[in-house]
């Protein structure tokens, strides 16, 4: 049966059918095709999973992300980030490292961020003197920040796999996002001095400075509030993402003043269009899943592994290779998805912390984003830049190879996401 699963699964996935309804038409198919179990399992499946409370987390943050980013607080973020960092060689270029590391507090989601920042910091990098195919680059690699950065909605659809603290995993994506940045900022300064780019434009005094920075405050401190609340117990992360939602409604509304009904309605169809494709994919793997689980693929799994390699660290090597190549195919959610529940287990028969473990499968699959053929965040910002692929991928490998050596510390060294 699960062979039969996985063959219509690719099949589908071949024909262009999106993830979320393929995945639910290879339960029918491979139920069907056993013949042993009634066709009524899968709708069952699909129901069960949608009754979490934790999961009415997701549409309450992706509301906050909406408002935030589409009104004024987004572009005073926007404003001081691209300021601050006009300063410094090849600054233009790291205003999108550091505005994706800002708007990580925000949206958790590295899709919505290429989509949001893409449109305004890529034709202006453009004529700042930028090559369109570096701009598309640094913008589909500095998005998956968002999805380390808390709130992440990748590392909350892992925490409803593996039963995890949200706030455990929010605080360990904490370090290894700021060290992704920190590395992507100095590539951008490394490639603008060895090309040869200089700074362009006036630079505001240092009150103006100051004075952006404090207008940036109220949306810079809402990761700190949500990870105080998770943290210390003073709210539920469902509760936490409905004091996001008041938060930003209040903030557009009596600072701002720039929310009225027509923005309001935007992001609630914004909010509610990203809720319901990440919710299909949610039923559609739950199917898989307890398919998978029916046959005792993830049990064979790790038997088989411990059978074959018999050193830790070389399936923890195995793990990040078998994530790297299905990322590549396969989006984000679906993916994190379907390898979690088979992944848990084996961690544990490891004794690898399930935070750490989420922290992995997080930025591998994250990584994902970004590879072709069928990378996300990679075909929006080209798009955006108007340049072709295959330029934007050769800019992107000292990125890659940046956020690869990153996985690999993560993988290594249980202090970066365990501190």
């Amino acid at each position: 049966m699960s062979f039969i699963l996985t063959l219509a699964f690719i099949v589908l996935m071949l024909l262009a059918i999106p993830v979320g309804h393929g995945m639910v038409i290879a339960a029918a198919v491979a139920v069907l095709w056993e013949g042993d179990l009634p066709l009524q399992i899968v709708a069952q499946q699909l129901f069960q999973q949608t009754q979490s409370f934790p999961m009415l987390a997701l549409p309450f943050f992706m509301l906050a992300g909406s408002l935030m980013m589409g009104g004024r607080l987004g572009q005073e973020l926007l404003k001081f980030a691209s300021e601050f960092m006009k300063r410094f060689t090849g600054g233009e270029l790291s205003t999108t490292v550091v505005a994706s590391t800002i708007f990580g507090g925000v949206s958790g989601s590295a899709v919505a961020n290429a989509s949001a920042l893409g449109p305004v910091l890529i034709p202006w990098q453009k004529k700042c003197g930028y090559p369109a195919a570096l701009c598309a680059a640094n913008m589909a690699t500095s998005s998956v920040l968002d999805i380390l950065i808390p709130p992440s909605i990748p590392m909350i659809l892992f925490s409803l796999i593996s039963g995890v603290s949200v706030a455990d995993l929010f605080m360990a994506g904490i370090l290894p996002g700021l060290l992704m940045a920190a590395s992507f900022v100095f590539l951008c300064w490394w490639i603008s001095r060895r090309r040869g780019y200089k700074k362009t434009g006036s630079v505001i005094g240092k009150k103006e400075l100051l004075r952006l920075a404090i207008k940036s405050v109220p949306a810079l401190i809402m990761p700190v509030w949500i990870l105080v609340f998770l943290r210390f117990g003073i709210a539920t992360p469902t509760e936490v993402a409905v004091l996001a939602v008041v938060y930003s409604i209040l903030l557009s509304v009596f600072l701002y003043k720039d929310l009225d009904w027509a923005r309001f309605k935007e992001a609630m169809v914004e909010a509610g269009i990203a809720t319901g494709i990440v919710m299909l994919v949610i039923m559609g793997s739950a199917a898989c899943g307890w398919l998978l689980t029916f046959d005792e693929v993830p049990a064979r799994f790790v038997a088989w592994v411990s059978a074959t390699i018999h050193s830790p660290w070389l399936i923890l090597m195995a793990m990040n290779v078998v994530l790297l190549i299905v990322g590549m195919p396969l989006d984000l959610p679906p993916a994190l998805l379907l390898f979690g529940p088979i992944f848990v287990p084996l961690g544990a028969s490891l004794g690898l912390d399930p935070v750490q473990l989420g922290v992995i499968m997080v930025l591998n699959l994250g990584i994902g984003l970004y590879t072709p053929p069928v990378g996300t965040t990679l075909f929006i910002s080209t798009s955006i830049a108007k340049c072709p692929l295959d330029e934007t991928t050769r800019e992107l490998w000292p990125f890659f190879i940046a956020a690869c050596l990153l996985l690999l510390a993560v993988t290594y060294i249980p202090a970066l996401t365990l501190y």
